[in-house]
């Protein structure tokens, strides 16, 4: 019995748990996103082919427009980068958008006010205890499911083009 439990010892070692395992090797990762907020969904491509899909995404309270102004509910529009990543983050976790950019920035200075910020692609509320809510429910950020952010978290690298569309 002891031959076989050192083997066995050196494999569970071996496989780790599942928050150490390596992202997927760059050739699965994505070059691209593309959101389509008419159509709710979010696409991953890489070299020009797509690699996953993303159906009935969630927005802000406030689903419709361009986000312009801290607090106006809106998920913005136009071309940013992923920017960074929050494993710890209040929703199971998060993919950062570059959001504001230099343009966003003017046209709300020029408007005196504020253009916001912290706009993520992330999962749900991590003290949510029921299913996948239904409706927009966010600030402004882009919900998934726990399951499709914990798989896009790994397609995605920092520095990916993002471009969300009306």
């Amino acid at each position: 019995m002891r031959f076989f439990a050192f083997p066995l010892l050196l494999l569970l070692a071996a496989c780790g748990s599942a928050s150490s395992q390596p992202a997927p090797p760059a050739a699965a990762r994505a070059d691209r996103l593309l959101v389509d907020k008419s159509d709710r969904i979010l696409i991953a491509y890489k070299d020009g082919r797509e690699i996953a899909r993303y159906a009935n995404i969630r927005f802000g309270d406030a689903p419709t427009g361009h986000k312009q102004f801290e607090g106006d509910e809106r998920t913005p529009e136009g071309s940013y980068t992923i920017s960074g990543r929050n494993p710890k983050s209040a929703y199971h976790l998060s993919l950062r958008i570059s959001y504001p950019n230099a343009a966003d920035r003017a046209y709300a200075k020029a408007q005196g006010r504020s253009p916001g910020g912290d706009i993520f692609i992330h999962g749900q509320p991590n003290r949510w205890p029921g299913p996948t809510l239904a409706s927009d429910w966010t600030d402004g950020c882009i919900a998934l499911s726990n399951a499709e952010i914990r798989q896009l978290w790994d397609l995605v690298p920092d520095g990916t083009p993002i471009t969300i569309r009306p």
